[in-house]
């Protein structure tokens, strides 16, 4: 392919069923928005433009899709499909190229999808258009495909409309379709509302163009790629086949998943091999784990990046910004955010580390905590190679611990530590012989008299 692309993905639907304050196009599929998965697939075309069409809402959408280089026009009244593109006509103005129609809640189709749609466009008979066909185990009320042996649609027709015969074809239309630019419009200027809905349908270009003697194609795919989203329950349908997906592709990439259907993955989840996955472990966006890591259940991972060899959990959490060295370990009830440990640091138990750097092979105890905010700033920590930190200890940053030094147990840390120093900062431990029995006599004969 060599001629220039654009996309339009229509995004102005209320979506009411949603009942939300979010756009519908917004609700995240594992950590990003729908729409987002879209654009990114679209990127990776190099298109010359991306256009989004939208509607109620249009300023959530404009914000998500402006730092991805989209651009957006705004359909005032939802006219049906046909009018949406139209919308984006004068953006295109000049375009000499092919344009893809995709949809802001059809999020999954996959960059290898559209080039094959493309490709058919430049086929050797020359088609006005490709639409995406898909056969879904229910046809329920999606728009009919009939096409001959060839994949050239006879007729396009919408649920509404379609006799008996023709809505018992089970091939139907994705609604996704590619066309020339110099064509899309040209048609689109031709199309009625003259339909059980009143609205204007894309779909019913084929058949213009049917009528000045150009076929057009269909080319089928995955019902599963072309899923749309309406409510929050099919969303959840589609997050459940994602994540089957996803959980199938780790293990067969050389992870271990102890409990798959237990494990939940972010868009962007990158595993090595060998890796271990424990029950009930989550993944947030932004997560990178080199190969033999061992993650225990319980576990919640996100913009963290882990070099081999580490362990994490069981009930670990780790936020963004946090950064294992090759075996490093962070056990049980250990929370970390923008922290980085060296290799072989260990945080293991009951721990929060924040803003902090950890230098290989030192020890956090239990119960320590770095404290990073005052209520207004955040500062920083550093704990320097083969450092001790007992356990239940303070450190009050900004402050640093020298490499091998040792802070006692229960210490209160608000000053730097030199290396190899001992740091001590409770009181001396006094003994009182007999207080506690002098100290019970008291009581109960006080007690006595009082009643």
């Amino acid at each position: 392919m060599t001629a220039p692309i654009a996309a339009i993905i229509l995004a102005a639907g209320k979506g009411t069923r949603m009942k939300s304050d979010t756009h519908k196009v917004l609700h995240p599929l594992a950590g990003r928005p729908m729409l987002l998965h879209l654009i990114d697939s679209v990127a990776a075309l190099d298109p010359a433009r991306t256009i989004v069409v939208v509607g109620a809402g249009r300023e959530q959408v404009e914000a998500a899709v402006g730092p991805h280089g989209a651009d957006t026009v705004h359909q005032a009244e939802q006219l049906g499909t046909g009018h949406a593109v139209r919308m984006a006509e004068d953006t295109l103005a000049g375009f000499e190229g092919d344009v893809l129609i995709l949809y802001g809640d059809v999020p999954l189709v996959s960059t290898a999808t559209m080039r094959r749609m493309l490709e058919r466009l430049h086929g050797a008979d020359a088609p006005a258009a490709v639409v995406l066909g898909f056969r879904p185990f229910d046809p329920g009320a999606y728009g009919r495909v009939i096409a001959d042996g060839q994949g050239h649609i006879v007729k396009m027709v919408e649920f509404k409309d379609a006799s008996a015969e023709e809505r018992a074809e089970t091939l139907c239309n994705s609604g996704l379709m590619a066309v020339r630019a110099k064509d899309l419009f040209a048609l689109l200027a031709q199309v009625t509302n003259a339909n059980a809905a009143g609205e204007y349908y894309l779909p019913d270009i084929v058949m213009l163009a049917a009528g000045e003697g150009r076929h057009s194609a269909v080319i089928e795919t995955d019902a599963h790629e072309v899923t749309g989203v309406n409510s929050r329950g099919e969303l959840a349908l589609l997050e459940a086949e994602w994540q089957h997906a996803r959980r199938a592709r780790a293990m067969a990439d050389g992870a271990t998943l102890v409990a798959p259907e237990t494990v939940w993955f972010a868009y962007d989840t990158k595993i090595g091999r060998d890796v271990l996955i424990e029950p009930n472990v989550v993944f947030g966006p932004g997560v990178e784990i080199a190969d033999r890591v061992v993650v225990h259940a319980f576990s919640h991972i996100e913009g963290a990046t882990i070099a081999t060899g580490a362990s994490v959990g069981p009930y670990a959490r780790l936020r963004p910004g946090t950064v294992l060295g090759e075996g490093a370990k962070v056990g049980n009830f250990v929370e970390t955010k923008k922290a980085v440990l060296g290799p072989g640091a260990k945080a293991n138990h009951l721990t929060y580390l924040g803003d902090a750097e950890v230098g290989a092979g030192a020890n956090i105890g239990a119960g320590t905590i770095t404290c990073n905010y005052d209520g207004y700033f955040k500062y920083g920590t550093k704990i320097g190679e083969g450092a001790f930190i007992g356990s239940n200890t303070a450190l009050v940053a900004p402050v640093a611990i020298g490499a091998g030094a040792i802070v006692g147990a229960g210490a209160v840390v608000t000053r730097d530590v030199e290396a190899d120093a001992l740091c001590l900062t409770r009181a001396e431990q006094v003994a009182k012989p007999g207080w506690a029995a002098r100290f019970r006599a008291m009581a109960i004969a006080k007690k006595a008299a009082a009643k």
